[in-house]
């Protein structure tokens, strides 16, 4: 279904970050699960690449998506399969 690549920057214990891994499962895409908890050059990664310190960031290729509320209305108004074709 999706060429684009999928990642979620996040942390075991995030309900959004579990919400976000959920809807993503549910729709049957496949995502790299970066978990930034006890790794400092992933969370330097995240931050740079997102400018935000909290989780979830979620990337769909090389477009930064932002957190669960965004990937959530992406899903809700289409916008998503739009964005995981594009890649």
């Amino acid at each position: 279904m999706s060429s684009a690549t999928v990642k979620i920057y996040g942390n075991d214990g995030c309900a959004y970050c579990m919400a976000a891994r959920m809807l993503l499962t549910r729709r049957g895409i496949e995502f790299e699960d970066i978990s930034v908890s006890a790794d400092p050059q992933r969370r330097a990664e995240m931050q740079r690449l997102s400018g935000r310190r909290s989780v979830p960031q979620i990337f769909i290729g090389d477009t930064h998506v932002g957190g669960f509320d965004d990937l959530s209305a992406l899903d809700v108004s289409g916008e998503l399969d739009k964005l995981l074709a594009e890649d």
